[in-house]
């Protein structure tokens, strides 16, 4: 078994510690297992970059992002990198994660259970689905 690496695992914490509203609100529904039984983390490191929330059984991060990441092209390489390493993506807007909780929620189950389109892009919801995405169900 692997030891944790200090140096991630210290800005992992430091990112956990400076969650916005939306983030915080969104981890109270997923922390514990609470959404339907799957497992998601917080701050997860892949390659060099750190997901806001990923759950790892179904290879699928959660990203909730402020104006700030509109047309940004980090953020279009960090996804590209993602992707390409087996895990699918799914974007939401932290005023839609405050004001629509419910159909963010059945958004993401609807990723796990593999029922999106395997890319979607709209004005408040972005979906990359990874090569696997589709193959079987968790």
């Amino acid at each position: 078994m692997r030891g944790p690496e200090i140096e991630t695992t210290g800005r992992a914490r430091r990112l956990r510690q400076s969650d916005n509203d939306a983030e915080n609100a969104l981890w109270m529904e997923l922390r514990g297992r609470r959404l339907n039984g799957h497992k998601f983390v917080r701050q997860f490191p892949i390659g060099s970059y750190f997901a806001d929330f990923a759950c790892r059984d179904c290879q699928l991060v959660v990203e909730v992002d402020g104006s700030q990441h509109v047309d940004s092209k980090y953020d279009q390489t960090r996804d590209r990198f993602m992707v390409s390493n087996g895990w699918s993506l799914l974007r939401f807007w932290n005023v839609d994660v405050l004001k629509e909780r419910e159909a963010v929620l059945e958004t993401i189950l609807a990723a796990i259970e593999q029922r999106l389109d395997r890319h979607i892009e709209t004005s408040d919801l972005r979906f990359i689905a990874a090569k696997s995405y589709g193959e079987t169900y968790p």
